[in-house]
């Protein structure tokens, strides 16, 4: 079959619009700050979206899947509170963070129960828990914080490899891209993934157990959000009852500017770290230019809208070109 001239710039758009607008996210706040391209900025900037881009793999499971996750925030703030009573308690530090990653398992778990056995949809169902396991942040740190006193604790979040430059939340954010991509890319149930998304009912007839392939994919998110929770807390070396509040919103705008559509199906995971940095460099560039919170809120917001929009236009572009053949 003839590729026409239209179909390559079509295809050379759609993989690369997020890297040409990354760099003139970059150019701009280059020029309206002479600090922005500071080697200790681009380090804090990577520190910042890590977080993010920990969430974010799970995320892209559960939305190439058909799904939502609105509870990654939450979970990260019990994993955070679990994570700091446990070291006031004297738990040795790797039991005590052992126990929290534990904790985001179970919540996927708990997660997939009700959208598999129940058969609530994703969004009702994780809306139920961001709210519930909020309440839960807010008992585990009495309404007020929880601070640690183990300052060896402090390396997750707030150290660096082996004397490098490079921040430890940085290395577990690229460990965890690295295992997505492996697992969607070369693994059968990366395929699973991809098809349920695709189409559900034609993936369960090929003999794919699609409830299964659920659970696997929201405890995958749940355990990953945990870990971003470890991260977070070891970073302020202290558990807040907004640990990870309106996260969720971000992950997903990273996700979706990453080209993950979010009707399923369709995405790679490599170009979601663009994403992910696309909302970091973002949210970092305004703060130098000291634009306020709200005006910030107002952005992410439009962001978000913006990114489902061109996710929608794409899909009809290409609709409307493969009807033309």
């Amino acid at each position: 079959m003839k590729i026409t001239q239209q179909q390559k710039i079509f295809d050379f758009v759609s993989k690369y619009a997020l890297v040409f607008i990354l760099l003139m996210l970059i150019a701009f706040f280059a020029f309206m700050s002479p600090f922005f391209l500071q080697f200790d900025n681009a380090i804090n900037i990577s520190r910042q979206v890590s977080m993010i881009g920990i969430c974010a793999v799970g995320m892209t499971f559960v939305i190439l899947t058909g799904g939502i996750d609105l509870s990654t925030g939450s979970i990260m703030g019990v994993a955070a509170g679990i994570t700091a009573r446990l070291l006031l308690l004297d738990f040795h530090p790797v039991l005590a963070t052992v126990i929290a990653i534990m904790s985001g398992i179970v919540f996927g778990l708990i997660n997939g129960f009700f959208i598999n056995k129940i058969g609530l949809p994703p969004l009702i169902t994780t809306l139920g828990t961001m709210t519930a396991l909020r309440g839960v942040t807010m008992l585990l740190v009495d309404g007020k914080g929880v601070t640690i006193q183990n300052r060896a604790y402090a390396v997750i979040g707030q150290g660096y490899v082996l004397g490098s430059p490079i921040p430890v939340p940085v290395v577990i954010m690229v460990c965890a891209f690295i295992l997505g991509y492996i697992v969607l890319e070369k693994t059968r149930l990366g395929r699973y993934v991809y098809g349920i998304g695709d189409n559900e009912e034609a993936t369960r007839l090929s003999g794919v157990n699609v409830k299964r392939t659920r659970y696997a994919v929201y405890t995958f998110s749940g355990l990953l959000s945990a870990v971003a929770g470890v991260v977070a807390v070891s970073r302020l070396m202290s558990a807040q009852p907004t640990t990870g509040d309106g996260y969720e919103l971000q992950i997903i705008t990273a996700v979706v500017l990453g080209g993950v559509s979010i009707k399923g199906g369709e995405g790679r995971i490599a170009f979601v770290i663009i994403g992910v940095f696309i909302m970091g460099v973002l949210a970092n560039g305004m703060i130098m230019m000291n634009i306020m919170p709200f005006y910030q809120l107002v952005v992410r917001g439009c962001v978000l809208l913006l990114a489902v929009s061109y996710d929608r236009l794409m899909d009809r572009l290409r609709a409307k070109m493969l009807s033309a053949k």
